[in-house]
Parts: structure tokens; sequence; C-alpha cells
């Protein structure tokens, strides 16, 4: 055996208990109008594993207990802190108020493409849209910026639940590479 699949007891993982106590990442995810119950499972799930601050529900966003959540989500809705909001931009002036930099997951005409974005610190609250119609107009205008991820297919769009992964995994990859710089080790990233 070249190599061996570790056991779920050794990655070290915490508890929901401890992913609440322990040190925030200074990111939000928002949802804003999205349609599928799984996607929004898969968000929860992706958020835990990036340990995202809170993932907010906004406008038609199924909202936990649900059991289409629970199938993707696997029990990440009992550790991630969430809230829901009738409206997306009551949550964009909340979050701004807070000192967060309001940022829209779209495609614009002024975005900033993924790769050229380099976080720096502070509190990020990323907006994802619905799976049709994207992030709001509205929702986009009151963004302090848009990211787009590049793409070189034939189709316009990634699915909701990828973009999420996407986009959490690049500001996740900076704060490992200021934690590798500073000589300090985040729990359960490989870098022990």
């Amino acid at each position: 055996m070249r190599d061996r699949k570790l056991l779920g007891i050794e990655l070290g993982r915490m508890t929901p208990e401890e992913y609440k106590e322990a040190p925030g990442s200074g990111i939000v995810v928002v949802l804003d109008n999205v349609r599928s119950a799984h996607n929004v499972g898969s968000a929860f799930r992706t958020c835990d594993s990036f340990k995202a601050d809170k993932l907010w529900l906004c406008g038609i966003c199924a909202t936990p207990p649900s059991a289409e959540i629970r199938k993707t989500a696997l029990g990440a809705e009992e550790s991630v802190p969430w809230e829901y909001s009738r409206d997306t931009m009551d949550v964009v002036r909340k979050l701004k108020e807070e000192g967060y930099t309001v940022i829209g997951v779209e495609q614009t005409a002024h975005s900033v493409s993924l790769e050229k974005f380099m976080p720096g610190g502070g509190k990020y609250a990323l907006i994802f849209g619905n799976e049709v119609d994207g992030v709001s107009q509205e929702v986009v205008d009151a963004s302090d910026m848009s990211l787009e991820i590049p793409q070189f297919g034939t189709k316009h769009s990634l699915n909701v639940s990828v973009a999420v992964g996407v986009v959490l995994w690049h500001l996740t990859l900076d704060r490992l590479n200021s934690q590798a710089t500073a000589g300090n080790h985040l729990p359960g990233n490989g870098l022990r």
C-alpha cells in the first residue's frame, strides 16, 4: 500500500461545540434567494469545512429543520451559526454597519477576477445568488465589490454550491498562507 486513507477519528475534527467556541474566520456567507434546499445544505457543509462564522439565509432560501438541507449538510446545520432574513438588503446594511466588506459573487461590468483578489485580513461578507438570476442587481449595487470566478467552458456560471466552495477555498488559502508565514497552524489543516 502506497498510502492509507485516514479514519475519521484520526482527522482531529472539532465538535460542533468546539466549532462555536473557536476563533472566528472573519467570513460570513449570505445566500440571496437560493431556491434549492440541497444547495442550501451544501452551503452549510462547505461553510463548516472552511470555518465560516455565519451563514445568512435570505428570501426564498429553505431553513433548518429540513430533510433536504440535512441530506447535503450532513449535520453542518447544527455547527454553523445561521440566521434567516426575508430581505437580503437588510442583511447587507447590517453587515456594513458591523464593518464587513460586502462582496457580491457575480459577473458584472467591473467584477474582479477571483485570482486577482487578495483578501489581506479584515471581515468579508460573501453574497451568492439565485440559481437562475444570480445576485440581485439591488444587492450588487449595494456591495463594496463584485468577484467573478474565471471560467473557460461553454457555460456562463457554476452551481451556487460549487461557487461557495471555490470562493471560500480562495479566502482559506490566504488564511493558511498567512498562518504558515507567521509560524502558526490552524487545527485540522494538514500543516502540523
